[in-house]
């Protein structure tokens, strides 16, 4: 692994450290990058950081990058981020929008590199960065940290075979539904291994509404499958596929950087085609993810930070209201929510959570038959709490089964777990578990809920 640290000293200068790679600041390098089929000219622009690196031979290269943005606000039009053009010997690799404020690290991919020394630039990218923010080096570059994932290492399949994603054109620029995090899941085959890789997006601009997200899925980022592959035990590519508009599932036939398919989001609700006209493209680096009787959320959990900027996302948006009623598409802050996941089969029925607070019942459909869990599996609801009452008040749990107006119950629902009962604190992170159960509950439309009091 090669390690720069870059330490300010005052506006323009900087000391390094480094234990294999270097860095250096140039002053008026040109910035900026492609939006739209080609190269854009670009005012010139002083790069944020510069590194170099050594490799000793082929490999993958992740970097992970500490940026400090204190004038960054995601939450607010004009100042959202400035945008990291990352530049790997010249050639553009992705942009890096710096969504949170502060002092946060950004694992993203750089992609296959030859022996030799290698040179990382990071520049603004004069038209992408929000207008209070352009040409005000308002991002500092403090840290870099070059991991070299070697061809011999245990995950350099998974990291050499994940996807780059192209921006959905409407999105250029306008600071949303952007990809933050990427995962993977390893699942054997009969022929090798298949891997599995699912994207956290900021948000979903087109199809479920932010209340009814939280109320059947407890987060209103958009999490997706987007790309699989199935390799041979020499690592040779099998089959591979995506999730194309309407959530089919596609063969992908597209275009490489490296081994990595590239991939171009092509819907309102975050799905994607192998070919596309948008040049700005993400990489988030991969982490391996076991999804074990737990739902796709606890990712969001592991990356605490995304829910903030879910919550600023739509608070820029206005989206967020103060006693939004139900149906409104309008969400309270997500502070004040009960988070629940459970397990079970729903089967042909419909779930809702439901927790009490003093005398007081509170669903998480809030009364809309739409708003309930159609899904078998582990899942997430979101409730939203009543005036000052906080999570910590919460007495009890239940779960109840409700006839579908689409299909005929064929049976009862089963609920076999409840994993976690939480609230996010006054920084967006998930508060520790308060309830956790496990059994096996039938649950018919009409009968009695299941209620699991709170210690």
């Amino acid at each position: 692994m090669a390690s720069v640290i870059l330490r300010r000293h005052d506006k323009m200068n900087y000391s390094c450290e480094a234990l294999i790679a270097t860095c250096l600041l140039v002053a008026g390098c040109g910035g900026g990058g492609a939006v739209g089929g080609g190269a854009r000219a670009a005012a010139p622009i002083a790069p944020i950081a510069r590194i170099t690196f050594e490799s000793v031979a082929a490999a993958e290269a992740i970097a992970a990058i500490t940026v400090r943005c204190d004038a960054c606000a995601w939450d607010q039009a004009g100042s959202e981020a400035v945008v990291i053009n990352i530049k790997l010997d010249d050639l553009e690799v992705q942009r890096l929008p710096v969504v949170r404020s502060g002092l946060a690290e950004y694992r993203v991919l750089l992609g296959p590199v030859a022996a030799g020394s290698h040179t990382v630039t990071f520049d603004e990218d004069p038209e992408l960065t929000a207008a209070s923010l352009r040409g005000k080096s308002a991002a500092v570059v403090e840290n870099v940290q070059v991991e070299q994932v070697a061809g011999t290492a245990a995950n350099f399949l998974p990291v050499s075979l994940a996807p780059i994603i192209h921006a959905r054109p409407n999105t250029v620029g306008r600071f949303t539904d952007v990809p933050v995090a990427m995962w993977y899941e390893i699942e054997p085959s009969s022929k090798g291994t298949r891997y599995r890789y699912s994207v956290i997006f900021t948000n979903e601009d087109g199809g479920t509404p932010a209340d009814r997200l939280m109320a059947t899925w407890g987060r209103t980022t958009d999490i997706e499958y987007l790309y699989s592959v199935e390799v041979d035990r020499s690592g040779a590519i099998l089959s591979e596929d995506m999730q194309g508009p309407d959530h089919e599932i596609l063969p992908f036939k597209g275009r490489r950087f490296g081994r990595h398919p590239l991939l171009w989001v092509s819907t309102e609700n975050n799905m994607v085609l192998d070919s596309g006209a948008t040049s700005v493209r993400y990489a988030p680096a991969p982490m391996p993810f076991t999804l074990a009787e737990v739902s796709r959320e606890v990712v969001m959990d592991a990356n605490a930070w995304t829910y903030e900027v879910m919550a600023k996302e739509l608070k820029r948006e206005g989206k967020i209201v103060p006693d939004s009623p139900p149906g409104a598409g309008t969400i309270p802050d997500p502070r004040r929510y009960a988070y629940l996941e459970g397990c079970g089969v729903a089967g042909n029925n419909a779930l809702t959570f439901s927790v009490r607070v003093g005398d007081q019942w509170l669903s998480s459909d809030r009364g809309v038959a739409e708003y309930r869990i159609t899904r078998d599996g582990c899942f997430r609801a979101a409730v939203p709490l009543p005036g000052r009452s906080e999570a910590r008040d919460i007495r009890a749990v239940r779960v109840q089964a409700f006839a579908r107006k689409d299909k005929s119950s064929t049976g009862p629902a089963r609920f076999t777990r409840l994993n976690t009962l939480f609230a996010l604190d006054e920084r967006f992170v998930p508060g520790r578990g308060m309830l956790r159960w496990e059994g096996s509950a039938e649950l018919t439309p009409g009968g009695p809920p299941l209620e699991i009091p709170v210690p």
